[in-house]
């Protein structure tokens, strides 16, 4: 899981623009995430000391593997952190590339690497969203919406790119958050410094107590819509959720 993607200024600003009627009345949107390779080529498994030869074929295996809840999930939390809690999903999932190779090494693959989920948010508005092993459609981590007035697509509305705090740094939008930006902006340029921000969130939220946006209750509804998923693709059954939760109207006072 993956809740502190809602502590990005460009997604406030996109739950924003659509909760304020920027795009009129919103008709679907698009989150996900592919990956050929998946893995196999990364740095930190092409070298030959400890810590660049790590196998990656767990990824592959269940329980926990598949692109769904490797990188789709971040998109997942983007999805929700905007337009709230989904309702139910339907699904088509299943194992695409069933044997990948690693140093030589052939690995048998058995967690889905190709599943696609059709999910329902109310009032009809609806989004597909993807786990896949080619075809990326929308930016990673970034989901897409598209209404009467307008489109956001990654992170532009209308194809002008959202301005955000943090650019001056030189960060991307998907690198600023509250503890990398500004002073802080060389964070920005650690390996995986969303979990640096994660961490920091339970610092201040222990040390100052003010709670952070970043809850469990929004971690465990992404991951339902995945499993969900899975469910759905099995039995054939469109799954009514159970698990919702709430985030503040302003979101910057919060994080």
């Amino acid at each position: 899981a993956s809740p502190g993607q809602m502590l990005r200024p460009t997604n406030h600003k996109i739950r924003e623009i659509i909760q304020s009627g920027g795009l009129g009345k919103l008709s679907w949107a698009v989150a996900g995430a592919a990956f050929g390779s998946y893995h196999e080529t990364e740095g930190v498994r092409t070298g030959d000391t400890p810590l660049s030869n790590i196998n990656p074929s767990w990824y592959w295996r269940k329980p926990g593997g598949g692109p769904l809840y490797d990188m789709t999930v971040y998109a997942l939390h983007s999805l929700t952190g905007v337009l709230g809690p989904a309702q139910r999903v339907t699904a088509m999932s299943g194992i695409g590339i069933k044997t990948r190779h690693f140093k030589g090494e052939a690995y048998e693959c058995d967690a889905d690497d190709n599943t696609v989920i059709l999910a329902d948010f109310g009032n009809n508005v609806f989004a597909f969203i993807h786990g896949t092993f080619a075809g990326m459609v929308s930016e990673f981590g970034q989901p897409s919406y598209f209404g009467e007035k307008g489109s956001i697509v990654g992170t532009k509305l209308n194809g002008e790119p959202i301005d955000y705090p943090g650019k001056s740094d030189g960060l991307s939008p998907l690198q600023v958050t509250p503890h990398v930006a500004g002073k802080y902006a060389a964070h920005g340029k650690l390996g995986e410094h969303h979990v640096y921000e994660d961490t920091m969130q339970l610092v201040r939220w222990v040390r100052d107590g003010k709670p952070s946006i970043v809850t469990a209750d929004h971690a465990a509804h992404v991951i339902e819509i995945i499993e969900a998923g899975y469910a759905a693709a099995e039995t054939g059954v469109t799954q009514t959720l159970k698990t919702t939760f709430t985030l503040p109207e302003d979101l910057s006072a919060a994080s």
